[in-house]
């Protein structure tokens, strides 16, 4: 019998995404996805850089967003050790549908809905480029554990 683990994730604190115009991508943020500011001053790791931390609905741990400004960074490539996407929750479909029409009347490009085998998104970039997902909640089959015993 193995030992019972001592730690445990709980689930997603954060994403900090590298921004070069910081006025640019909080009004994306804000006023395109609706996410309101949580924290807007300096950073705790880099003091001279400005970080703002954005909720989604509560702004509690998992739902956090944040954005630093270094404006004289290189683009970014994607590849190993590069993240492709993040992907933000809408409850249901329809939901999604009316981000999709909405963003798109908004001047947002964005893709048509894909159907994922449970569930359902859409893509869209930030004016920095990051790949958005925006996706309804996964239906999920029953639980397995890692190596795939039930």
């Amino acid at each position: 019998m193995s030992e019972p683990r001592r730690m445990q994730l709980t689930g997603l604190h954060h994403l900090t995404m590298i921004c070069a115009d910081m006025e640019r991508s909080v009004a994306f943020s804000r006023d395109v996805l609706g996410l309101g500011i949580v924290r807007d001053g300096p950073s705790d790791d880099d003091p001279g850089v400005r970080h703002v931390w954005f909720g989604a609905v509560d702004g509690a741990p998992g739902r956090l967003l944040s954005l630093m400004e270094y404006p004289s960074l290189p683009e970014g490539v994607v590849g190993i050790g590069s993240t492709h996407h993040f992907a933000l929750a809408v409850e249901s479909a329809d939901e999604l549908d009316a981000w999709r029409d909405y963003l798109r009347g908004s001047g947002v490009e964005c893709s048509d809905v894909f159907e994922r085998g449970g569930f359902r998104s859409i893509y869209l970039r930030d004016p920095d480029g990051h790949v958005v997902e925006i996706a309804t909640r996964l239906l999920l089959s029953p639980r397995r554990d890692p190596v795939g015993t039930p």
